[in-house]
């Protein structure tokens, strides 16, 4: 080998290692995008006379991060139809057909043989001096290519786990604000002429169920369970929204049936009619022992006499609130009840659970569970352990409310 050889070779060694040295500090000071495809860019163009780069990257589709030198008015390239058949350095035929045509050679990048980017590269200057020709140097041109596309997907990635691990506070703070919207369970009646007992597992972080109990004189008790059609933040949101007027409007004067239209004109107002939500609501007088209910499109509750033996539902008498713009005329249903008497309220997560033959459950599970002398807690405690609700039961799909009373 020359002397003058040997020089050149060993410049065009210098000039890689200085280069390959030089984007890998770039990229330890965690540079944009834009700054490590200038500085690519750079290097190609200017010191090994490159004339024409595209560099097309995949991140779920692909999309074309480089281009330089070349017309946009050119044949569109779509790297799946195009470029995905090479899989190593190639040179490109003149066919006049093909819209790559305007290039000279392919550098695909993989990474366990899957593509993770795809340069192309033109317009080669083969008679300058130092390190030209390029064709000698495509396999360092394809390490340089795929150090910055890496980079550049550990950089998108960053942003995404930026994003997501914001996203995961977000919801649990929006998670941690709606617990603060429903009752606590440990704060509701136990004893007594009324004995109340609930249980609320959103299948996601935040949900669209709901219930609510609330004293409204002296020997009169409110209470509300319902569930918000769809999933997620915006049914979370439209719950929210429900339990502000609810609280708002419910009183130990206003009709149960005049309460329904008044929140149906109000869900409506905030959803454009786009949600609704089933609701059963009702009233308690603990000296008289009346119940008075509405039950609008909502799962029926269970209503179970321990002396008697007996088990009825009530049934729905109306549309969900927010279904119609209108509220159809509707009557408050009343009861009487007997010492003894237990009712079971609950969202339809419960009853949409599938069995091991991938079938719903149903309402039978649930009867067998009232239908004994145990007291409401018990029976819910029960309902909860055998569907493995808190062990993270793969067959549920929605949130699950549970509301149960005990009257003696």
């Amino acid at each position: 080998m020359s002397e003058n050889a040997a020089t050149s070779r060993l410049q065009v060694t210098k000039f890689k290692l200085n280069a390959l040295l030089e984007v890998t500090q770039a990229i330890n000071d965690n540079p944009s995008q834009q700054k490590l495809i200038a500085r690519y860019e750079t290097l190609l163009r200017e010191e090994l006379k490159i004339g024409k780069i595209l560099l097309f990257k995949f991140a779920g589709s692909w999309e074309c991060i480089l281009c330089s030198g070349v017309e946009e008015n050119g044949t569109p390239i779509d790297p799946e139809r195009d470029l995905l058949h090479y899989d190593d350095i190639s040179f490109i035929s003149s066919d006049p057909g093909s819209p790559i045509r305007a290039f000279d050679i392919v550098i695909p990048v993989l990474r366990d043989n899957k593509h993770l980017a795809i340069a192309l590269i033109g317009d080669i200057d083969e008679e300058s001096e130092g390190v030209s020709p390029v064709i000698k140097h495509l396999h360092f041109i394809q390490t340089l290519s795929n150090i910055i596309v890496v980079a550049i997907e550990n950089i998108r990635l960053n942003i995404e786990n930026i994003r997501q691990a914001a996203i995961k506070k977000e919801l649990e703070l929006a998670s941690k604000l709606q617990e603060m919207l429903i009752p606590d369970p440990g704060s509701l009646p136990a004893g007594g002429p009324i004995s109340v007992s609930a249980f609320y597992h959103p299948h996601m972080d935040i949900g669209g169920d709901y219930y609510d109990f609330i004293k409204l004189g002296r020997h009169e008790y409110g209470f509300c369970i319902c569930d918000v059609s769809g999933k997620g933040i915006s049914a979370a949101l439209i719950m929210s929204n429900f339990q502000a007027n609810l609280r708002a409007l419910f009183n130990i004067r206003i009709p149960l049936d005049e309460l329904a239209c008044r929140l149906n004109d109000r869900v409506n107002d905030s959803t454009m009619g786009e949600r609704f939500l089933t609701m059963f609501i009702g009233k308690y007088n603990v000296k008289t022992r009346e119940l008075l209910y509405v039950n609008a499109g909502h799962n029926a509750p269970l209503l179970y006499n321990k002396a008697k033996k007996s088990l009825t539902t009530l049934d729905s008498h109306c549309v969900g609130i927010g279904m119609l713009e209108d509220m159809p005329p509707l009557c408050t249903q009343r009861l009487i009840l007997e010492k003894g008497v237990k009712l079971l309220c609950f969202t339809d997560g419960l009853v949409e659970i599938l069995n091991e033959d991938l079938v719903e459950e149903g309402t039978g599970v649930i009867e067998s569970f009232l239908t004994n002398k145990a007291p409401i807690a018990s029976n819910i405690d029960d309902i909860v352990r055998h569907h493995a609700i808190l062990e993270g039961n793969q067959s549920i799909f929605d949130d699950i409310t549970i509301l149960g009373f005990e009257f003696d």
